[in-house]
């Protein structure tokens, strides 16, 4: 069941490359950087993922980053989603991360997994919530 929002964050599309796709689709990374809240502290991400155009047109993606508190908690986390591509190139995804940090702050997200909506607008912008699963 899906519980309450624990976050949120928007930022920037840093870079993106072609991968090589040896006999799947299309695949790119993207890397970007974002600033928000977590469990009600402010943060910072850096975030890069993986997604694969599938043969139905929606994509795959696999990620992991890292979010700091101003304060010096740090957090890793590590995940996968599903997507679609939008009109003029924008993204929208949805998936679960895991978390790991030894903060205290941060500490009950070890063992949940967090459900996010994260979208790319067409010029790189990117917004994304997360949710605990209950």
């Amino acid at each position: 069941m899906l519980g309450e929002r624990i976050g949120e964050g928007r930022g920037r599309v840093t870079t993106q490359r072609v991968l090589p796709s040896l006999g799947g689709g299309p695949k790119m990374e993207t890397s970007f950087q974002s600033s928000g809240s977590l469990l009600g502290v402010a943060d910072t991400e850096t975030g890069t993922y993986v997604a694969v155009v599938r043969p139905d047109g929606s994509l795959f993606g696999e990620g992991q980053g890292i979010t700091m508190s101003r304060d010096g908690d740090v957090l890793s986390w590590v995940g996968q989603g599903v997507g679609r591509l939008q009109k003029g190139g924008a993204v929208s995804y949805r998936g679960a991360v895991y978390c790991q940090t030894t903060s205290p702050k941060w500490a009950a997200l070890n063992s949940l997994a967090v459900l996010f909506e994260f979208e790319v607008d067409s010029d790189g912008n990117t917004r994304g919530e997360f949710f605990e699963w209950k």
